[in-house]
Protein backbone atom coordinates (compact mmCIF):
# COMPACT_ATOMS: atom_id res chain seq x y z
CA UNK A 1 0.00 0.00 0.00
CA UNK A 2 1.58 3.24 -1.13
CA UNK A 3 0.63 5.96 1.35
CA UNK A 4 3.19 8.58 0.51
CA UNK A 5 6.93 8.95 0.58
CA UNK A 6 9.13 7.80 3.41
CA UNK A 7 11.16 10.99 3.43
CA UNK A 8 11.66 12.65 6.80
CA UNK A 9 10.81 16.30 7.35
CA UNK A 10 12.74 18.85 9.45
CA UNK A 11 11.45 17.43 12.74
CA UNK A 12 12.49 13.89 11.78
CA UNK A 13 8.93 12.65 11.28
CA UNK A 14 8.02 10.54 8.26
CA UNK A 15 5.73 12.50 5.96
CA UNK A 16 4.66 13.27 2.44
CA UNK A 17 6.43 15.50 -0.01
CA UNK A 18 3.22 17.44 -0.69
CA UNK A 19 0.48 18.35 1.79
CA UNK A 20 0.30 17.43 5.44
CA UNK A 21 2.65 14.82 6.80
CA UNK A 22 1.69 11.93 9.00
CA UNK A 23 1.54 12.35 12.74
CA UNK A 24 0.07 14.53 15.43
CA UNK A 25 -1.63 17.78 14.53
CA UNK A 26 -1.76 18.91 18.15
CA UNK A 27 -0.64 22.48 18.86
CA UNK A 28 3.11 22.92 19.33
CA UNK A 29 2.85 23.77 23.03
CA UNK A 30 0.95 20.50 23.61
CA UNK A 31 3.49 18.42 21.71
CA UNK A 32 6.35 20.05 23.63
CA UNK A 33 5.14 18.62 26.96
CA UNK A 34 5.01 14.83 27.09
CA UNK A 35 2.33 14.51 29.81
CA UNK A 36 0.13 17.12 28.15
CA UNK A 37 0.53 15.45 24.77
CA UNK A 38 -0.38 12.05 26.20
CA UNK A 39 -3.46 13.57 27.85
CA UNK A 40 -4.33 15.23 24.53
CA UNK A 41 -4.05 11.89 22.73
CA UNK A 42 -6.23 10.14 25.32
CA UNK A 43 -8.84 12.89 24.95
CA UNK A 44 -8.81 12.66 21.16
CA UNK A 45 -9.08 8.87 21.35
CA UNK A 46 -12.04 8.99 23.77
CA UNK A 47 -13.91 11.60 21.71
CA UNK A 48 -13.24 9.69 18.48
CA UNK A 49 -14.36 6.46 20.15
CA UNK A 50 -17.61 8.08 21.28
CA UNK A 51 -18.31 9.34 17.76
CA UNK A 52 -17.48 5.97 16.16
CA UNK A 53 -19.67 4.17 18.74
CA UNK A 54 -22.54 6.56 17.97
CA UNK A 55 -22.09 5.79 14.27
CA UNK A 56 -22.16 2.05 14.92
CA UNK A 57 -25.40 2.49 16.88
CA UNK A 58 -26.82 4.48 13.95
CA UNK A 59 -26.14 1.68 11.44
CA UNK A 60 -29.31 -0.29 12.31
CA UNK A 61 -31.16 2.79 13.61
CA UNK A 62 -32.17 5.90 11.68
CA UNK A 63 -29.24 8.19 11.13
CA UNK A 64 -26.15 8.67 9.00
CA UNK A 65 -24.16 5.81 10.54
CA UNK A 66 -21.29 5.55 8.05
CA UNK A 67 -20.87 9.31 7.85
CA UNK A 68 -20.58 9.51 11.65
CA UNK A 69 -18.13 6.57 11.74
CA UNK A 70 -15.90 8.27 9.18
CA UNK A 71 -16.23 11.49 11.19
CA UNK A 72 -14.87 9.64 14.22
CA UNK A 73 -12.05 8.27 12.10
CA UNK A 74 -11.27 11.84 10.99
CA UNK A 75 -11.10 12.89 14.64
CA UNK A 76 -8.66 10.04 15.33
CA UNK A 77 -6.68 10.99 12.21
CA UNK A 78 -5.83 14.37 13.75
CA UNK A 79 -3.61 12.51 16.19
CA UNK A 80 -2.91 8.92 15.14
CA UNK A 81 -0.96 7.76 12.07
CA UNK A 82 -2.91 4.47 11.78
CA UNK A 83 -6.18 6.41 11.45
CA UNK A 84 -4.61 8.72 8.84
CA UNK A 85 -3.55 5.68 6.80
CA UNK A 86 -7.02 4.08 7.10
CA UNK A 87 -8.66 7.35 6.03
CA UNK A 88 -6.33 7.69 3.01
CA UNK A 89 -7.04 4.09 1.98
CA UNK A 90 -10.81 4.66 2.36
CA UNK A 91 -10.73 7.89 0.34
CA UNK A 92 -8.77 6.15 -2.41
CA UNK A 93 -11.22 3.22 -2.53
CA UNK A 94 -14.25 5.54 -2.59
CA UNK A 95 -12.69 7.54 -5.43
CA UNK A 96 -11.98 4.34 -7.37
CA UNK A 97 -15.56 3.12 -6.81
CA UNK A 98 -16.94 6.47 -8.01
CA UNK A 99 -14.79 6.25 -11.15
CA UNK A 100 -15.99 2.68 -11.81
CA UNK A 101 -19.62 3.71 -11.26
CA UNK A 102 -19.28 6.36 -13.98
CA UNK A 103 -18.06 3.78 -16.51
CA UNK A 104 -20.85 3.26 -19.10
CA UNK A 105 -20.43 -0.53 -19.12
CA UNK A 106 -20.74 -0.73 -15.33
CA UNK A 107 -23.77 1.59 -15.34
CA UNK A 108 -25.45 -0.52 -18.02
CA UNK A 109 -24.74 -3.70 -16.05
CA UNK A 110 -26.08 -2.16 -12.83
CA UNK A 111 -29.25 -0.96 -14.54
CA UNK A 112 -29.76 -4.39 -16.13
CA UNK A 113 -29.33 -6.16 -12.78
CA UNK A 114 -31.71 -3.71 -11.08
CA UNK A 115 -34.39 -4.23 -13.73
CA UNK A 116 -33.94 -8.01 -13.55
CA UNK A 117 -34.28 -7.90 -9.74
CA UNK A 118 -37.44 -5.79 -9.99
CA UNK A 119 -38.93 -8.21 -12.53
CA UNK A 120 -38.21 -11.17 -10.25
CA UNK A 121 -39.77 -9.37 -7.25
CA UNK A 122 -42.79 -8.44 -9.38
CA UNK A 123 -43.26 -12.03 -10.59
CA UNK A 124 -42.99 -13.38 -7.04
CA UNK A 125 -45.47 -10.78 -5.76
CA UNK A 126 -47.84 -11.67 -8.61
CA UNK A 127 -47.62 -15.40 -7.81
CA UNK A 128 -48.29 -14.69 -4.13
CA UNK A 129 -51.31 -12.50 -4.92
CA UNK A 130 -52.66 -15.07 -7.40
CA UNK A 131 -52.33 -17.89 -4.88
CA UNK A 132 -53.42 -16.11 -1.66
CA UNK A 133 -55.12 -12.94 -2.82
CA UNK A 134 -54.89 -9.53 -1.20
CA UNK A 135 -56.24 -9.60 2.34
CA UNK A 136 -55.76 -6.57 4.50
CA UNK A 137 -54.84 -7.29 8.14
CA UNK A 138 -57.91 -5.45 9.44
CA UNK A 139 -60.20 -7.72 7.37
CA UNK A 140 -58.86 -11.02 8.69
CA UNK A 141 -61.67 -12.90 10.44
CA UNK A 142 -61.12 -14.84 13.62
CA UNK A 143 -60.86 -18.55 12.95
Amino acid sequence: MNTGSDQRNESGEVGEQHGHGLGSRAPEFVRARRALHLSWQVGVFVIGLAVVAAGIVMLPLPGPGWVVIFGGMAIWATEFVWAQLVLRWTKRKVTEAAQRALDPKVRRRNITLTVLGLVIVGVLAGIYLWKFGLVMPWKIKDQ
